[in-house]
């Protein structure tokens, strides 16, 4: 116990900082009046999404489908939490939780108001979205929208799309673990949303995008979430540098496998629910989904024993949510014996990966890019491999070639656009907790709050 009374008596400073009547500081004053404004608006604005007497074109079983596979979908965000909260040391694991549970809130607040505008309103030349059409979701209501959800309302449509948007910043909080300070991590997850995320769920997923109208395929994100994420991981590594000690043994295991289990569960919404209905395309995701997991899963263990490496938990927990990573944007295009095939390949490409990034300067705190940057290009370049009808291996390279170029693009403008932004919030606030605080820990420092007594303390 007495190892422990300084992390004690360091929680107790800072509670005692935290009286109600003290002067609040300015960044705080401004983000409140930002809450108090989106209040305003909500009260005032004409949502849509009344009651609609157009029920006859509403295919209850799809309808039915998607509320549950949009609740899929959110029950991963929490999972990812416990997923990179037992990853990381013990004094962090509050902390990197709270940095994916957090963009529940803030993202759902965000797409409300602007966010599903930017990505699905009216397109601006296949770049963007106007921001007024579906502003405060305006117009976004319970009857279908022919262009977005034929057989289901508008409305579950939005959030449905809304669960992608909210995992995506999440997936970028493993590169820079344990050296973030919490105000920052929230700009860099609002400008992220607005700036990069709906501008690829735009050119991708729009009628009218323009990687969507070059024939480029992403089922359920390959490019737009996964891709995106593991650019800007990259980029947030590179920005916030290494942290002090690197060295550390992973807080829980059992936190990690709960997390892969919630997330693999989660990822059938994710998949089948890009379906947009209950039919044998969201079968067929549904499939290749959990094989492709599978596969990767043992591929990377029996890689691991192969090159004298013991077979763990955590590795086996990577690589399923590598595989999960890389079947996403082929899901719905390929069968189920190319799916296993993507699976095997992801998880190779990725274990490579991992281990070369090992090897470099480059602090990428739980493999964020080596994981779903990585396995995000294979996933996409196998897509154009094996797409039915389309891909290589039925002697087309239009939509493998494009594929290509899409990479290149995504991965050009995530990863430098992440720097843009990194930048900004460095501009308004400092990125990185002091080094005080990192030896502390985020938990305490960033929160006041702790597990308890760290193992081996008494």
């Amino acid at each position: 116990m007495v190892h422990f009374l300084p992390y004690m008596v360091v929680k107790l400073k800072v509670k005692s900082k935290t009286n109600f009547m003290n002067k609040p500081k300015p960044r705080y004053i401004i983000i409140f009046g930002l809450i108090i404004l989106l209040q305003v608006i909500a009260l005032f604005s004409s949502s849509g999404n009344s009651a609609s007497t157009e029920t006859g074109e509403i295919n209850q079983a799809d309808t039915a489908w998607m509320i549950v596979a949009a609740a899929f979908v959110l029950f991963m965000t929490p999972g990812l939490s416990f997923f990179y909260g037992g990853m990381v040391s013990f004094k962090n694991v509050i902390s990197t939780m709270l940095q994916s549970f957090i963009a529940l809130g803030v993202i759902s607040l965000l797409w409300y108001l602007v966010g599903f505008s930017l990505a699905f309103g009216e397109s601006y030349h296949g770049l963007i979205g106007n921001p007024a059409t579906f502003f405060a979701f305006k117009n976004v209501g319970l009857a279908p929208n022919p262009d977005f959800s034929a057989t289901i309302p508008f409305l579950i449509f939005s959030l449905f799309q809304l669960k992608f948007a909210v995992i995506t910043p999440a997936l970028i909080t493993g590169s820079f673990a344990e050296r973030v300070k919490f105000t920052s991590y929230l700009i860099f997850m609002c400008l992220f949303s607005l700036l990069i995320y709906t501008p690829l769920a735009h050119w991708t997923w729009h009628p009218e995008g323009f990687l969507r109208n070059w024939g480029v395929l992403d089922f359920a994100g390959g490019t737009v979430v996964h891709m995106s994420a593991g650019f800007a991981a990259l980029a947030g590594a590179v920005v916030l540098g290494k942290r002090e000690t690197k060295n550390h043994q992973p807080a829980n295991i059992p936190f990690i496998i709960l997390g892969t289990a919630m997330l693999w569960f989660g990822w059938f919404g994710f998949n089948a629910g890009s379906a947009l209905a209950a039919d044998g395309l969201a079968v067929q995701a549904f499939a290749t989904t959990n094989m492709a997991t599978a596969s990767a899963m043992i591929t990377w263990v029996m890689f691991d024993a192969l090159v004298g490496r013991k077979i763990s938990a955590m590795g086996a927990c990577i690589a399923a949510v590598v595989g999960l990573v890389a079947i996403t944007p082929a899901a719905g295009f390929v069968t189920i014996g190319q799916s296993i095939f993507i699976g095997f390949a992801a998880a190779i490409v990725s274990n490579l990966a991992v281990y070369y990034k090992q090897r470099t300067s480059i602090d990428d705190t739980l493999d964020v890019f080596p994981c779903h940057g990585v396995g995000g290009m294979v996933g996409m370049i196998l897509t154009g491999v094996f797409a039915a009808d389309v891909g290589l291996i039925y002697g087309e390279s239009t939509t493998f070639l494009y594929h290509l170029l899409a990479m290149v693009i995504v991965g050009a403008f995530a990863f430098f656009g992440s720097l843009f932004i990194f930048n900004i919030t460095s501009w308004i606030t400092k990125l990185r907790v002091s080094k005080d605080e990192e030896s502390i820990g985020l938990d305490i420092s960033q929160h006041a709050e702790t597990l308890g007594i760290m193992p081996g303390q008494h």
